[in-house]
């Protein structure tokens, strides 16, 4: 399950990492409807297969026994021991897990990071998730909270951020950073006749990542700055990571990556020039997610098939 600010999705996922069945609610406000949700999208695919754990991808700060959320911007939990308490409702062993950590197994087992030692993954949504991969393990940190690279400061004294620092990557590098930058464009140039511009004219509000990079598809050429924007702050960010972790692979997942094209080879070519030691050392390869939308799906359940494989060997 992907336990999201907007929607509670799930899959029921085999292990070749394929969806069999899916479902989705809208995500409550309250914490105990939001349980009601979840514990109601598992007995709704209970009713039609066979299921043997749940695995829960959380938009949040998972504690280091993976058994509670600490914090959850978008959702309801504060301290709370989620794991558990679903467990008790459904019946199931369930395994917890940070959503971005989730789409890192995922896309490790099955998708674009297959095989590979030390990868990174980098969500681009409405901000910009990580996970970290090294000899093939998760790293989560000594709180449980790493890695929070959308918080790496690459402007000093940049845009404010709702994290309280200025100048985050994220900032710079996500749905809402491409929208910050068509209206900044878009004021720097009043009565431009560009299509983004008229659509918009009046109301700067409406201006919207996908908004953004639909009207660059169209040729618009505020827009494609825009994307240009995002990519020269996308290779600087990733040139940063590469330096710190050197991985294999990097994926890039979420939602701005279903525009790619758009952006990612500009990106690769910053990132090859800021790299320290450019030109005298291997770089890593910059994929986007093979697994979509549903990565952290599948890689909640592939941890929570792990989980269970554990468990039935010690009792073996």
């Amino acid at each position: 399950m992907d336990v999201g600010g907007t929607s509670v999705r799930a899959g029921v996922v085999d292990e070749r990492g394929s969806l069999l069945d899916t479902a989705r609610v809208a995500t409550p406000s309250g914490e105990v409807a939001l349980e009601d949700a979840v514990a109601g999208v598992v007995e709704d695919l209970r009713n039609r297969h066979e299921v043997g754990a749940v695995g829960l991808a959380v938009a949040g700060f998972v504690g280091t026994d993976r058994r509670s959320v600490m914090f959850a911007p978008h959702l309801a939990w504060r301290g709370a021991p989620v794991a558990d308490r679903i467990a008790k409702r459904v019946g199931l062993p369930v395994t917890l897990e940070h959503d971005a950590n989730a789409a890192t197994v995922g896309e490790h087992r099955f998708g674009a990071a297959r095989g590979a030692g030390v990868a990174v993954l980098i969500a681009l949504g409405t901000g910009i998730g990580a996970g970290l991969l090294l000899d093939g393990a998760l790293f989560r940190g000594a709180h449980g909270v790493a890695p929070e690279l959308g918080h790496l400061c690459v402007v000093p004294g940049g845009r404010p951020c709702p994290c309280g620092k200025y100048g985050c990557w994220e900032r710079y590098c996500s749905g809402t950073a491409l929208a910050a930058t068509a209206v900044e464009l878009l004021a720097r140039h009043p009565g431009s006749s560009t299509v983004l511009a008229r659509e918009t004219s009046g109301d700067p509000g409406s201006i919207t990542g996908r908004r953004v990079a639909g009207a660059a598809r169209d040729g618009d050429p505020v827009a494609q700055r825009a994307m240009t924007e995002l990519a020269r702050w996308l290779g600087e960010g990733l040139a940063l990571v590469a330096d710190i972790y050197d991985p294999e692979v990097v994926v890039i997942a979420g939602g701005v990556s279903e525009s790619a094209p758009l952006f990612l080879d500009e990106a690769r070519e910053h990132y090859a020039g800021a790299i320290t030691g450019a030109r005298h050392r291997p770089l890593a390869r910059i994929r986007t997610a093979q697994l979509g939308d549903d990565t952290a799906i599948v890689g909640a359940a592939t941890l929570a098939r792990e989980d269970l494989g554990t468990v039935d060997r010690r009792a073996g």
